[in-house]
């Protein structure tokens, strides 16, 4: 099982040494950190312990100005070694540090007091005292306090102990998700290319394989990987790992982003999460405050907008949150993070994702708290309900879905399988997923709508079909909007008729007033067969409603009466026969003919001209070479 100990505590209480103790290494690999004794950034190493129990440590550096790299290495911490020096006992970034470890979620460590060989029995009680009321009330209340030398190595084997017992009692399973790491080092090696380092959060990842960065979108092979300065064919969640990786010449990668699975694509800049704000916090949190969000190994400025009317949240206090990012991040439900203030000088909280895409929230929204509180839980119908229900598009493919619940395909399809109110549709080859609720609404919906056009438009034989997705406003795809209305004409509750659609039981029924308006319309066409009025004059002579106009129009064009030549003009289906007839044969006897040459031909105007010859282009008639206009398919001409 791997593991990653990590050390917390304030400056020059003895990190680096103990570590150096512990593993043989000095984690201080920068020049400026050996001239000036203190750790700047995080230092790594690989320690062996006496019962064969490995494990990555990450030394944190403890000076206040470098907790933004602190909290770059503290993300995958599984068990925790807080440095308590003997002489200083427990000091400002000691608080700091202890509180920005619980708020990640660890809850196994222990507490090392250093430089015991400097202090009295008395002083080594008295800094336990100091230790065991920061501790109060925490996880780590009653953890073991060990004392401890780095000079004399005093302590070192109960120390050793300690340490495989804590870590016996991880509660770690295996991770069966896609590939995920933070990035927290990133550098160029000679004649290798580049190399990133981090702790795995999930999955697995081998040689050969390609892998995204985000945000960005960069891709890149696995040319080698290393754990622990071994090279390996894989390696996954829960160590300490470095990847050889292979990607263009332009490629770059730096701290605060995640190399990962090719799935895991979508970002985000608006998660809602539940936050806590420890006893230190003395100040709280307003609403609407500017904090930095340090989330994995990135840090990023945001914006935290408490939700349910809170406007501020005190010290020891929770509440839910949403938190609008100024930069996109890889943010995963079930993800841990730290809050500090804007300029960087004290940690203001912590907290966990509820919802990675989350949507902006109306202040007091209906059932607002229900939600969150279901986001909060861990019951996978209840959130695969909410998530179906809640997103922007009715349908979600499953790749989302995996994202979201941070599962492979193949366990997501097996979970959501048992789900009866996740409907799955298979379009073309991509499974997507819909609440059955949510489905079955939109169904009504498009066969309410059918109705109300049938009812405000008699004449008409059917709704046209995009406008009955506009109407819909589901945000569907047009995939799953023809799946939808597919599904509804399979049970015979909705007909289609080419891009129309009409309900099954409808039929035109033309009644004396529409009859009448239909016969006056003919009337007006045949009264001047090549210089009908338009469509605006046709209105004012009969007097109808421009709806109840343009559908007598339509149902005249259906029974074949009328062909609508231009989006304006209509003519009587016999005067397009002869027209097409005389153009006919002029084109077979002389091939083309220009505009002012069909103008000639049938004696008209150009009002009239140019919309017979578009028409003629449109349908296939004619086709349009330069000026000219010539029989698309003189062959087929008899």
């Amino acid at each position: 099982m791997p593991y990653i100990v990590g050390t917390a505590g304030h400056i020059d209480h003895g990190k680096t040494s103990l570590v150096k103790v512990l593993t043989g290494q000095d984690t201080d690999r920068l020049k400026e950190e050996k001239e000036r004794g203190i750790s700047i950034d995080l230092g790594f190493a690989h320690l062996d312990l006496p019962d064969g129990t490995q494990a990555g440590v990450i030394d944190v550096p403890g000076h206040e100005r470098f907790v933004r790299n602190m909290l770059a290495g503290a993300h995958g911490i599984d068990f925790v070694l807080f440095t308590v020096a003997a002489d200083d006992g427990v000091m400002p970034q000691t608080e700091e540090h202890f509180d920005i470890v619980r708020l990640l979620g660890v809850t196994q460590g222990l507490f090392v007091i250093t430089k015991a060989d400097l202090a009295t029995p008395a002083r080594i009680r008295e800094v336990e005292e100091e230790i065991e009321m920061l501790a109060s009330g925490t996880p780590f209340e009653g953890a073991p306090m060990l004392p401890f030398s780095a000079i004399t190595r005093e302590g070192l084997p109960a120390l050793q102990a300690a340490i495989v017992a804590g870590l016996a009692r991880c509660a770690k399973t295996e991770s069966e998700a896609y590939f995920r790491m933070p990035v927290d080092r990133a550098f160029t090696l000679q004649g290798h290319g580049l190399v990133v380092t981090g702790t795995a959060h999930t999955g697995k990842v081998k040689v050969g394989e390609h892998l995204i960065c985000l945000p960005g979108g960069e891709r890149f092979r696995v040319r080698s990987i290393q754990v622990h300065g071994q090279t390996l064919e894989n390696a996954g969640w829960g160590q300490r790992v470095a990847l050889n990786l292979v990607g263009s010449e332009a490629a770059s990668v730096k701290r605060g982003q995640v190399v990962c699975h090719e799935k895991l694509a979508r970002t985000s800049q608006r998660f809602d999460a539940h936050v806590e704000i420890p006893r230190a916090g003395a100040r709280g949190l307003r609403s609407h405050q500017r904090v930095r969000v340090h989330l994995g190994t990135a840090e990023i400025t945001a914006k935290l907008v408490f939700l349910q009317g809170k406007d501020k949240v005190e010290s020891n206090q929770s509440a839910y949150c949403q938190i609008i990012l100024d930069e996109p991040a890889l943010v995963m439900r079930g993800d841990r993070f730290i809050l500090r203030d804007e300029v960087a000088r004290r940690t203001l909280g912590g907290g966990i994702v509820l919802h990675p895409w989350a949507t902006r929230h109306r202040q007091r929204e209906e059932g607002g708290l229900a939600k969150l509180e279901t986001l909060r839980g861990g019951d996978f119908q209840a959130l695969v309900d909410l998530l179906l229900t809640e997103s922007e598009s009715p349908s979600l493919p499953l790749d989302s879905i995996c994202q979201f619940f941070n599962l492979t395909a193949n366990d997501a399809a097996v979970r959501l399988s048992k789900i009866k109110s996740a409907q799955k549709l298979n379009l073309e080859g991509e499974q997507l997923f819909v609440s059955q609720l949510r489905w079955q609404s939109l169904g009504e919906a498009a066969i309410r709508l059918v109705g109300q056009f049938h009812k405000a438009q008699p004449l008409g034989a059917g709704m046209d079909l995009e406008d009955l997705r506009a109407k819909l406003r589901a945000g569907l795809t047009p995939a799953v909007y023809r799946y939808l209305i597919d599904q509804r004409v399979a049970a015979k509750v909705l007909a289609r008729e080419g891009n129309l659609v009409r309900l099954p039981g409808h039929s035109v029924n033309v009644g004396g007033a529409e009859k009448a308006l239909m016969d006056k319309v003919l009337g007006i066409l045949a009264a001047d067969e090549m210089a009908p009025p338009d469509l605006a004059a046709i209105e004012k002579l009969t007097e109808a409603p421009k709806p109840r106009l343009i559908e007598a129009l339509k149902l005249l064009e259906r029974q074949g009466d009328v062909v609508r030549v231009g989006s304006e003009l209509c003519f009587k289906a016999s005067a397009v026969d002869k027209v097409r007839a005389a153009l006919r044969e002029h084109l077979i006897q002389h091939s083309t003919i220009t505009a002012a040459g069909f103008r000639d031909l049938i004696g008209s105007t150009r009002k009239y001209v140019i919309p017979f010859l578009e028409y003629f282009d449109r349908t296939g008639f004619t086709i349009r070479v330069g000026d000219n206009r010539k029989l698309k398919s003189p062959a087929k001409v008899s």
